[in-house]
């Protein structure tokens, strides 16, 4: 079985977003309860907690943007935008949720642990530098991407978010740097508006951000042979030295917030398709961080479903790890997706 290590921790369902939010504290409520089941229980160890410092956060995030979120701790409700609310124990959850990221980040280096799944929140691919938006406060994966470059002096990070909605913040933060391959399929348009299939990079930085936006209705199938046609070709020239996730569930039939028809089982094909990229090419150094997701029951039998891939215990039908019967549309897209990155990646 593979070495896979969870973090969890009250502390991240302290977090409160208000009444009827979505990204509420019930997403990790029935994560966790989902953890103790006999049949997950035994497939992970539990890691010990530390929060960010200041000096990682700013790896990313300006001062003044820590400063601003620092002061919500205590305060009983603020919003640092529409749609991100904060509550007195927030500040310290999200320092715990980018701490996670990096703690973990140095366990799969170490080989202490292979791969990590961080069952956070706060999400964090959408915070900008100077901004906290869409219900995320710091930047947790581009936080890591960053950390692991300047710590432990790798040079090549390979960013995965198969989120609904496309990782701004990520991509802003390493759209002139060639040390991270950012690579987003996610629902477009659709918030934030970015991520469209021209936007590949800056400077030194151009072809290394690689993004699919996709119509409503992509499922299992769509998003194997995405991975699978585009990701990891792309994947195999760059050869990673560390693959890292932004997880987010709410690609599944049942979200509220979406328009896309994952299952559990295509989740876990995707996880293996990762798994066996940071097999190839990394040491097998994976991890994953928990980002958006807003059906309960989908959330936590995706969840699981990912848990078991990680731990060799899942197993997923050959027509989902195959990546038949797609749309066609879907072989339109990757070939607009190749058409911009050609360019840059001989695969193509």
């Amino acid at each position: 079985m593979e070495r896979l290590g969870v973090y969890r921790d009250p502390i991240y369902i302290a977090h409160e977003t208000g009444s009827f939010h979505p990204e509420s504290p019930q997403r990790l409520e029935v994560i966790y309860s989902m953890l103790e089941d006999n049949g997950v229980r035994r497939l992970y160890e539990q890691c010990s907690m530390r929060k960010a410092e200041l000096h990682e956060i700013t790896l990313i995030h300006s001062a003044s943007h820590f400063e601003r979120v620092a002061a919500t701790a205590g305060v009983p409700q603020s919003y640092l935008d529409a749609d991100t609310q904060t509550s007195e124990d927030s500040f310290d959850a999200a320092l715990y949720a980018a701490g996670a990221v990096l703690d973990g980040i140095d366990l799969v280096i170490s080989g202490k642990m292979r791969n990590i799944f961080a069952l956070v929140r706060p999400p964090g691919h959408h915070a900008e530098r100077d901004r906290a938006m869409g219900f995320c406060l710091f930047n947790s994966i581009a936080i890591g991407a960053q950390y692991a470059i300047k710590k432990h002096a790798l040079e090549r990070v390979l960013i995965v978010d198969w989120d609904l909605h496309h990782g701004n913040g990520t991509q802003h933060s390493f759209y002139d740097d060639q040390r991270v391959l950012y690579f987003s399929t996610h629902q477009y348009p659709f918030y934030p508006g970015s991520g469209d299939f021209q936007e590949t990079g800056t400077g030194i930085g151009r072809g290394f951000s690689v993004n699919v936006p996709l119509g409503m209705g992509c499922g299992d199938n769509d998003f194997y042979t995405i991975f699978k046609e585009v990701l990891e070709p792309i994947a195999d020239l760059y050869r990673p030295q560390l693959v890292l996730v932004s997880a987010g569930f709410d690609t599944h039939f049942d979200d509220p917030l979406g328009g896309m028809k994952m299952t559990p089982d295509g989740y876990a094909a995707l996880a293996g398709l990762v798994q066996q990229i940071a097999n190839r090419h990394a040491e097998g150094r994976l991890l994953l961080t928990l980002e958006g997701g807003y059906s309960l029951s989908g959330l936590r039998d995706s969840v699981r479903a990912v848990i078991e891939q990680l731990a060799g215990k899942h197993q997923v039908e050959e027509g989902a790890a195959e990546g038949t019967g797609h749309d066609r549309s879907t072989d339109r897209i990757i070939e607009t997706v190749a058409q911009m990155q050609r360019e840059f990646w001989s695969c193509f």
